[in-house]
């Protein structure tokens, strides 16, 4: 076993196989490394409130010249959050999620935190914002995170949000378009809109435009949009093969919430591959991702036979 501090790495070799081992990047998340009085380096886990001399980075050794895993082989519909960032530092990144205050978006915001991002949880409840930002907290006393106002049901809201963003003079590096309401009655936003649509896209959209300049300057940059697999299961053109506007915003009485839903989704999916196609020659990247099967979160809540669904279904669905 041998220590270099000057290349701050470990390493060491197997008395039996001779196989090397060294032990190299960041410590886990929720870990500091501290020195006692007596000028000997310690190890803190503030997450499971406990120290120790032995480096935790052990458990992780790799072995030197591995044969690197593709990532088909390396991650799958198991992985976790926490197993897929091991060993990432994303200190000095800066983070947006909305809809960050529950469900996936709150488990993403927390995951992202812990290995160091600036998260700003953007919530159309600015109090819940406040109670998941202290969650997180609760986690890692160190995190930098923030709740700020966003209401996609307004696009007045999503303006004043980006000029709040644009006034801390921030980078922002990941932009995650998390938000959604599914199942919801038919309503009109105060824009005069469908509800489903305006919050599950067009808020998105008009976001994803007022701090376009932000992304770009601090290139390089992502956008994630949580779309789901539910958007094949629908149509937005009419006969002709024509895009049909009124299918985007339906009257009540054209109105469907699952067919709304799915069509928002569809939106999420278009506009994302446009994005993309546009911003990725400026080092802005778009990607839309389907999140997994009727994932037990909150958002079934508007209507008892999706909670039925979504209980009955939770045994055989990843959890948060």
């Amino acid at each position: 076993f041998s220590c270099s501090h000057l290349e701050e790495k470990t390493q060491w070799e197997h008395p039996k196989s001779g196989k090397r081992k060294r032990v190299a990047g960041d410590l886990p998340y929720g870990w500091e490394q501290e020195t006692d009085e007596n000028g000997q380096v310690y190890f803190v886990d503030h997450i499971n409130k406990r120290t120790t001399y032995l480096d935790p980075r052990l458990a992780f050794t790799v072995e030197d010249n591995p044969i690197k895993p593709t990532t088909r082989q390396k991650y799958d519909g198991n992985s976790t959050a926490m197993e897929i960032l091991q060993g990432r530092d994303l200190s000095g990144k800066v983070v947006i999620i909305t809809g960050a205050n529950s469900g996936i978006g709150f488990e993403t915001a927390k995951s992202l935190a812990l290995h160091g991002a600036c998260v700003i949880l953007a919530c159309r409840s600015l109090a819940r914002g406040n109670d998941a930002v202290q969650r997180i907290l609760g986690e890692w006393h160190k995190a930098k995170v923030e709740a700020m106002t966003l209401d996609l049901a307004s696009l007045q809201s999503v303006q004043h949000f980006a000029e709040a963003f644009k006034s801390k003079n921030l980078p922002l590096h990941i932009l995650i378009c998390n938000a959604a309401v599914f199942g919801a009655p038919w309503s009109l936003t105060e824009d005069g809109l469908e509800s489903t649509f305006q919050v599950n896209h067009l808020g998105h959209f008009y976001l994803v435009q007022l701090l376009e300049d932000v992304l770009r300057q601090s290139s390089p940059a992502r956008v994630v949009v949580v779309s789901s697999e539910s958007h094949r299961f629908t149509e937005i053109k009419d006969s002709s093969g024509q895009l049909d506007f009124s299918l985007l915003s339906p009257p009540k009485k054209d109105y469907w919430a699952m067919l709304a839903y799915n069509r928002s989704k569809l939106c999420n999916i278009l506009f994302s591959n446009e994005l993309n196609r546009r911003l990725s020659p400026h080092g802005v990247t778009s990607n839309s991702v389907h999140p997994g099967n009727m994932i037990y979160s909150s958002i079934h809540r508007n209507w008892w036979v999706y909670t039925l669904l979504f209980t009955l279904a939770r045994p055989f669905t990843k959890s948060m």
